[in-house]
């Protein structure tokens, strides 16, 4: 053997160039670069995307909120709030807000349309500037007016909804106003569902002449202040504090560090799905380099030898292949971010509904988190069977059983796993998600290990040699003379079937879900504010429009103040959904008898029992209340007490008037109450809604048929951007079935020569190869299915808030999924072994 000292006088770089350029043109390093491209693209489209879209929420937060702060509530502010802004000497505005009908005059056909209202005092906007325009077609421009006394500005969309033209009259409840202008742009609009109505505003002065207003009135109050950056601070911290005290119920402080929730909530859901996806791809690409790599290093492990014996050293080999692998990262990562800058335009495209396209340029982290993405991926996954190939003693040059390839140390995989699991966090922006994603992933890798093992360990002694056809045992004995090759197989198929198996359930599930239609029987109608003198006429104008059945109920609307006689405030509780509960007004109702769509889950419901109540099971869940607990409310000023006598199960998604509170009686004097109804009308009855709003023209008809389609239009946008991104997913998932399937490739020659030379025939052998793979597909698409149920459930529960109801056909499917797809990659990969002539397989076998 050579002699230290006369180690070949090679740098490490040099060598390295030599080996990537030699291992490129061989196709060595192509399935390498794929996995880590596939991986940063699909996480720095996501990144690109958010990226952009928080600097664009974070460059128009003044604009979006209308001023520096809001104080937004269900009921006018506390004159104390005005007061102190003036003190400190901000600049206030009031606005008022709540869905309506407008309607044509009757010489204009009549037609009525649900609007979304806003009452606005001169001042508007503080912050921000509206675009109109004087016409659908005409030059839009900036402007800091409101619209005058007896003016109303709309969107282009109700002039077309109408029929109407600007010049002409728009009817408000009792009022007649003239179209002015159009609006544009709508900075402080937000992007709740009901913002999809059309805009009507109109100049505070013309509120009262509309009469739109009743007691009973769900209107939405903003009190928004602008001013000096230091006065602001000083009074958010004062409003902060106020909002604190028990007396002050129902208010909420927006401000420029706070943002409007609400208007990001649409979008925050659909990017959670992409993180989910792109997480995924992640993921799979991880296994995928880490299989190809052992695959790369076990094929370079007799090249290794022969160098050792000319002389070079272990420490030039392993910085050669460090700096091969370091290029091979950068090159691929590189790829990966210009991939994905591009493709988050698509993202823009399909979400163009949701977003505004002027968003800014994208900041320098999505290219750091990519890079990051494409080297931890290789460093951790891929380098450490790598650097073992300096280790290749030089007698493998003629003992070929010495040198082979040993399981990474816990230390180094650790580290890696560790690295790569905190990056994916910080890609995933919410920890649970991301949580979820690493540690079942983790977890499941553990579980796949030990039931294939324990499988593998079963086989051997299940079949019987003498009566089982010879292709299973002959697979049957490769298994079990690999057990550690079968497992590490078994596992990273069932990692990548696992992957491919929570999109599908959740496309299936979860997101059909999201979408699910409305009964074919469902109300497709809903009127609020009916008010208690008009019952009876309206009751009558159903059943002549021959509506015979239909949800009618009294609605009061009060606020929880106490439970079990202790006062209720919002920091008693841990989540923010109870918290946004008990700060609310809900809309609570009577009845002797309970809703038919209702069911009893707890409890006895008594008709005209005058202490009870009747809770939804979730608001009790969720507030932590039980039977027998006594709820205080209060309604219009007035304290009204009753103890939880039953539990009810309601369907939200049916349609369906539905309460959080019932009380079990026919009456409740002495409240203000208006009357809701729900009912059908049938899509050959055109004009009974424009009749009903002129006979009636204080109610809000709200036609739900629109509604759900303009919501069903936006998560159909949603889900074109998630199922976009599945493809990286699926196409990570197939690099790890290949890689995986591929991965034995050296070892499958060598037997299956051996095979061959002791009278095997091809037929034979195709066999064996088949039901091996068959056999180990199936296994991991069980193993995937049961676990993809496990994880998806966690997702739905505590990520998504989704029910998840998986069939229980899922596992069966998904292990025929699994031996489908590795038979089909087992032919793509494997299809040259039975080919190779025997001669040259056993020469290079040869000891």
């Amino acid at each position: 053997m050579a002699a230290a000292s006369d180690s070949l006088p090679v740098s490490f770089w040099s060598l390295g160039w030599r080996s990537l350029w030699r291992d490129w043109r061989a196709g060595e390093l192509r399935l390498l670069l794929l996995a880590v491209t596939l991986a940063v693209a699909a996480l720095t489209a996501v990144a690109f995307f958010a990226d952009r879209l928080q600097g664009g929420l974070q460059r128009d937060a003044r604009a979006l909120i209308g001023g520096d702060a809001v104080i937004q509530s269900d009921q006018p502010a506390p004159p104390a709030f005005a007061a102190k802004a003036a003190e400190l000497g901000l600049q206030t505005v009031q606005t008022l807000s709540f869905p309506t009908m407008g309607r044509a005059r009757d010489e204009e056909g009549g037609a009525a349309r649900l609007v979304a209202l806003k009452v606005v005092a001169p001042g508007y906007p503080l912050r921000g500037s509206l675009r109109v325009a004087d016409g659908p077609e005409a030059a839009d421009a900036p402007t800091r007016d409101i619209p005058a006394p007896g003016t109303a500005w709309v969107d282009a969309a109700l002039l077309s909804a109408l029929q109407l033209q600007i010049g002409q009259p728009l009817l408000l409840g009792d009022a007649s106003l003239t179209l002015a202008k159009v609006i544009v742009v709508e900075t402080d609009r937000g992007a709740g569902f009901m913002s999809f109505a059309p805009r009507v505003m109109i100049n505070a002065a013309d509120l009262p002449a509309s009469g739109l207003v009743q007691p009973a009135s769900r209107v939405g109050y903003r009190l928004a202040v602008a001013g000096a950056d230091p006065a602001v601070k000083q009074y958010v911290a004062w409003a902060e504090a106020e909002l604190k005290k028990p007396e002050i119920r129902g208010l909420r402080l927006e401000s420029l560090e706070g943002g409007r929730p609400e208007m990001q909530q649409t979008l925050e859901r659909a990017e959670k799905f992409l993180n989910l996806v792109a997480l995924l791809a992640a993921l799979l690409s991880a296994v995928a380099v880490a299989i190809a790599a052992r695959g790369f290093a076990q094929r370079h492990l007799d090249d290794c030898a022969m160098m050792r014996v000319l002389g070079l050293s272990q420490g030039a080999m392993a910085r050669a292949y460090a700096f091969e692998f370091t290029v091979v990262g950068l090159v691929a990562s590189g790829l990966g971010v210009l991939a994905g800058f591009g493709l988050h335009y698509v993202f823009v495209l399909l979400l163009s509904g949701l977003v505004e396209s002027a968003l800014p340029a994208a900041t320098f982290w999505p290219v750091l988190l990519g890079l990051g993405m494409g080297l931890t991926l290789m460093m951790a996954f891929g380098l450490p069977p790598v650097l073992q190939l300096a280790q290749v003693p030089p007698l493998r040059v003629i003992r070929r059983d010495v040198g082979q390839l040993k399981p990474a140390t816990l230390a180094v995989l650790g580290l890696g796993v560790a690295g790569f699991a905190v990056l994916l966090l910080a890609a995933s922006r919410d920890l649970k998600l991301g949580g979820i994603a690493v540690g079942g992933f983790a977890a499941a890798v553990a579980v796949f290990a030990l039931v294939s093992w324990a499988a593998v360990w079963l086989l051997r002694r299940s079949v019987n040699e003498s009566t089982a056809p010879r292709a299973l045992v002959l697979a049957t004995r490769q298994l079990s003379a690999r057990p550690a090759y079968a497992v590490v197989q078994i596992s990273a198929l069932a990692v990548g079937l696992l992957a491919l198996v929570l999109l599908v359930l959740l496309r299936t599930d979860l997101i059909a879900s999201w979408r699910n239609a409305t009964p074919p029987d469902a109300p497709n109608r809903f009127v609020i504010n009916i008010q208690p003198e008009q019952a009876d006429p309206f009751r009558q104008a159903l059943t002549d429009g021959g509506i015979g059945q239909y949800d009618w109920y009294p609605m009061i609307r009060g606020r929880l103040v106490s439970v079990n006689g202790a006062a209720v405030q919002p920091e008693h509780f841990e989540t923010d959904r109870a918290q946004r509960l008990v700060e609310r007004e809900f809309n609570l109702s009577h009845s002797a008898q309970p809703p038919v769509h209702n069911d009893i889950v707890a409890g006895r419901w008594t008709p005209e029992e005058q202490d009870g109540l009747s809770v939804e099971e979730g608001l009790a869940k969720e507030l932590g209340l039980k039977l027998g607990d006594r709820l205080g409310f209060e309604m219009a000023g007035i304290p009204v007490e009753g103890r939880i006598t039953s539990l009810r199960k309601v369907d939200w998604g049916s349609m369906r008037v539905n309460f959080f509170v019932l009380f079990p009686v026919s009456q409740l004097p002495d409240l203000p109450t208006t009357y809701i109804s729900a009912y059908r009308v049938p899509d050959a009855n055109k004009t009974f809604d424009n009749a009903l709003v002129r006979q009636f023209p204080n109610i809000t008809n709200v036609d739900m048929s629109q509604t759900i389609a303009q919501v069903q239009r936006v998560l159909g946008q949603v889900i074109s951007a998630v199922e976009f991104l599945f493809g990286f997913a699926l196409a990570a998932g197939l690099v790890v079935l290949l890689a995986t399937i591929t991965a034995t490739r050296g070892e499958r020659e060598r037997e299956f020569a051996v095979l061959r030379a002791v009278g095997a025939g091809s037929k034979l052998l195709r066999d064996v190869q088949r039901v091996e793979l068959l056999g180990v597909g199936l296994l991991a698409g069980v193993l995937a299915s049961v676990v993809a149920i496990a994880v998806g459930w966690a997702l739905a529960k505590y990520a998504f808030e989704f029910s998840w109801q998986p069939s229980p056909w899922v596992p069966l499917a998904g292990g025929l999924a699994g031996g489908v797809l590795a038979l089909a990659a087992g032919w793509w990969g494997l299809r040259s072994v039975l080919r190779t002539p025997v001669v040259e397989t056993l020469r290079r076998a040869a000891v």
